[in-house]
């Protein structure tokens, strides 16, 4: 069995289409091969050590060549499209399920500091920063975002809205409305009801201040969490830099709905 960061070839037949190419006579020596650099990637997102720790042996190039890649590619929106080619393999295998949708936010320690930080309420006031996702009835994430972690989840919504995009890959018009949004009462604002109703959007949100509970479907967006934190450089922030720990939130995302996809097709 392959290790987890040897990416297989149906994967890379999508991926590779998406990622940018060196202009033919451009000054400097030839680029690490693509494929490679992003197994880099996927080693350190994968197993949480330093890009001076990456192994040379694996025949992945050094650590700051991966970094800097990662860096180019999160710049051009690369990982965002290679989420979006998933989820659109995935809505037309009949994977998206747009009429039950759930949306959460989660806590993790930022070791670093950085932009998108804060003392975390959760953990002593330790400053950390927040993820949050937006995922399907099926457990597919639709949608992730960072924040600092004293951001309220409420607060992520619309970002996380505006996120999703229109998906192909099936006959008739490309699928993007949700219909029915389920929350905890973090999300029982007045802001995120009027949200809700401008896209037509109902929303199932336990009300504060009440012993309401909104379980249903619950499980699904924690499990979503359980899985993108097994990608251990998530679930700890050691990156100051916002867009490289984007990146990798980006590419976790693709990489769950991958496993998604594959384990519904096989």
């Amino acid at each position: 069995m392959a290790a987890p960061w040897i990416m297989d070839d149906e994967l890379w037949a999508v991926i590779e289409p998406l990622l940018p190419v060196k202009p033919a006579g451009t000054p400097g020596p030839p680029q690490m091969d693509s494929r490679l650099v992003l197994q880099g990637i996927l080693f350190v997102l994968i197993t949480g050590i330093g890009w001076e720790d990456l192994p040379q042996e694996l025949g992945f190039g050094s650590g700051m060549t991966c970094w800097r890649r990662l860096r180019d590619w999160q710049a051009a929106g690369t990982f965002e499209q290679i989420h979006q080619a998933v989820l659109a393999r995935a809505h037309a295998a009949r994977l998206i399920d747009f009429d039950r949708v759930m949306v959460d936010g989660s806590h993790v320690r930022a070791k670093k500091r950085g932009a998108a930080t804060g003392p975390s309420p959760v953990d002593r006031a330790r400053t950390g920063s927040k993820h949050h996702i937006l995922t399907c009835a099926n457990g597919v994430p639709l949608a992730v975002a960072l924040s600092a972690a004293n951001v309220n989840d409420h607060l992520m919504l619309p970002t996380l809205l505006n996120r999703v995009q229109p998906l192909r890959g099936r006959a008739g018009q490309p699928r993007r409305r949700i219909t029915n949004l389920i929350a905890d009462k973090g999300y029982d604002y007045p802001s995120v009801y009027s949200e809700l109703r401008q896209r037509h959007i109902t929303g199932y949100i336990a009300r504060r201040g009440t012993h309401d509970k909104v379980t249903a479907g619950r499980w699904i967006v924690e499990q979503t969490f359980a899985l993108l934190h097994q990608y251990r450089r998530l679930a700890i922030r050691w990156e100051r830099r916002t867009d490289i720990h984007h990146g990798f939130l980006d590419l976790a995302a693709a990489l769950i709905c991958w496993r998604r996809l594959s384990n519904r097709t096989r």
